[in-house]
């Protein structure tokens, strides 16, 4: 590890994936850069133990578009090329993908992570100017960062909490929440939250409640069981009582998730919620519960995997349940991300998620890169989600904190040792959507031509993004057609280039 202060900047970034934050070193050759032309290759996510000689680009004259990009051999980091790229009429028989803004399809609310209390914990313990140069980095919208928008958060410990928790944790049944409090989150996770808000305040933020405390519970345990129905009012006005006090520290949750994964009995905390007592859940209790308190944060349901789209759409036809409801959350551990059309065209004024998928460890960097942005980045918002989060912000170099009997192969989107910090594949993935495809934008129409997964948006300030993936075996020249007018580019097998004009 070279360990230099002070904060250097080259051209544009991204570089070497272990660094101190302070330095950004900046990789890319120039042939590399221009095409884009690395062999997919099977390189894991271990750290680069000195940067590499960093050979500045040929500057080959203005661009209408800009290209950002990403090799699968990490020969190239989310690096902005200095390729000129510019539109031109039509010429020769490239595969064509054509952009389309006459064609427009839902309105994107965010990308990002979920901010488990492992994460906040890893960041708390960094020292001050690093984690603010880092969390700089990972929110701002300005300059070199990335600009995640969106943050999936625990309602109580999730599995990458070091310890198991709720907000009343008493050793009684207490229905009237005498004991309810957000002392443990006030620890980490509040803190660095407010840290994030003042750099990025209207970032969105989603709550998801892994357990019920344990006196609510049929097992009388953090793991599995499920919620008594005695206690459906109680939880109700727990949840409540979450969002006042969150409210009142200065954080706005846009929205709810009612149980992570309900069918998994298995995950330490979890619980057990079967689609019709979330119905009965929603429609007799949180829903009447919410609109009682004045409460606006928004309600979606299932948040588990694509093999059952039978469960949401099972709580979206009770009419009880479903006018509380904005739409559905989905996970992509088992099932298909066409799943989502399934459930958005059955309802389609309902909205649809995508709030969790983990990258493990220690991980493939081409083969995660590849399927992360085509399943996720591209699949996801193909199938109508308004956002794309992927799984845990931040561990340590074990794969931790974690609960005991939870998941202990979560690779973080950074690997944060002390303050040194290593740029996993989520990092990545989020990166190239979430800087440029702002909270507003629209998904326009594209055409896929083979090999070339794409999707595209127009974004607040009406520019173009295309996010595009060499699906295939060998370098792929291709022209981008829009208004008649063609730009040709070309990706190495498994590159990602998200260009924005």
């Amino acid at each position: 590890m070279v360990a230099l202060t002070g904060r250097i900047r080259f051209f544009t970034r991204y570089s070497s994936p272990m660094m101190p934050i302070s330095l950004p070193f900046f990789r890319g050759a120039a042939g590399a850069l221009l095409l884009g032309l690395a062999a997919s290759c099977g390189s894991n996510d271990s750290p680069d133990p000195t940067p590499p000689v960093v050979v500045p680009p040929v500057v080959t004259g203005p661009s209408q578009v800009a290209l950002w990009l990403t090799t699968a051999d990490k020969s190239t980091l989310f690096y902005k090329s200095t390729l000129s790229l510019n539109f031109k009429d039509p010429v020769g028989q490239n595969p064509t993908i054509d952009v389309d803004t006459t064609q427009t399809f839902q309105t994107i609310d965010g990308f990002g992570y979920t901010l488990t209390g492992g994460s906040a914990q890893l960041l708390n313990q960094m020292s001050a100017p690093t984690r603010a140069a880092l969390l700089t980095e990972l929110f701002a919208t300005t300059d070199n960062n990335i600009g995640t928008s969106y943050l999936r958060v625990s309602i109580g410990a999730s599995d990458l909490d070091a310890t198991v928790f709720t907000y009343d944790d008493a050793a009684q049944p207490d229905p009237t929440l005498a004991q309810f409090s957000l002392a443990p989150d006030k620890v980490n996770l509040i803190p660095v939250l407010k840290e994030i808000l003042a750099i990025n305040p209207t970032i969105k933020i989603l709550g998801s409640p892994w357990t019920a405390p344990n006196w609510m519970k049929t097992n009388n345990n953090s793991k599995g069981g499920s919620l008594k129905p005695e206690y459906y009012a109680v939880y109700a006005q727990y949840l409540v009582k979450y969002l006042q006090a969150m409210q009142a520290e200065g954080i706005r949750v846009d929205a709810v998730t009612l149980q992570n994964e309900p069918l998994n009995p298995d995950n330490n905390p979890s619980m057990v919620m079967t689609a019709t007592e979330q119905a009965t859940f929603i429609g007799n209790h949180v829903g009447p519960a919410f609109r009682a308190a004045g409460i606006t944060t928004k309600i979606i349901v299932y948040d588990h995997n694509l093999d059952r789209t039978d469960y949401p759409m099972t709580v979206l036809q009770d009419p009880k349940a479903s006018q509380y409801v904005d739409g559905s959350a989905f996970h992509l551990y088992a099932g298909n991300i066409s799943g989502m059309s399934t459930v958005h065209n059955a309802f389609p004024d309902k909205n649809v998620y995508f709030t969790e998928q983990w990258v493990g460890g220690p991980g493939n960097f081409a083969d995660d890169l590849n399927w992360h942005v085509n399943n996720l980045i591209i699949g996801a918002t193909r199938n109508w989600s308004r956002n794309v989060l992927e799984w845990n912000l931040a561990a340590d170099q074990n794969y931790g904190p974690h609960t005991p009997g939870g998941c202990s192969t979560c690779l973080g989107a950074v690997t944060i040792v002390g303050n040194a910090v290593t740029r996993n594949t989520a990092y990545y993935t989020v990166a190239h959507a979430a800087k440029f495809v702002r909270p507003g934008s629209v998904r326009i129409g594209t055409t896929l031509p083979a090999n070339l997964s794409n999707v595209a948006f127009k974004n607040p300030e009406g520019k173009k993004v295309l996010v595009v993936l060499n699906t295939g075996p060998s370098v792929q020249t291709f022209d981008i057609r829009y208004r008649g007018k063609v730009v040709t580019s070309q990706l190495g097998s498994g590159a990602v280039g998200t260009y924005i004009w």
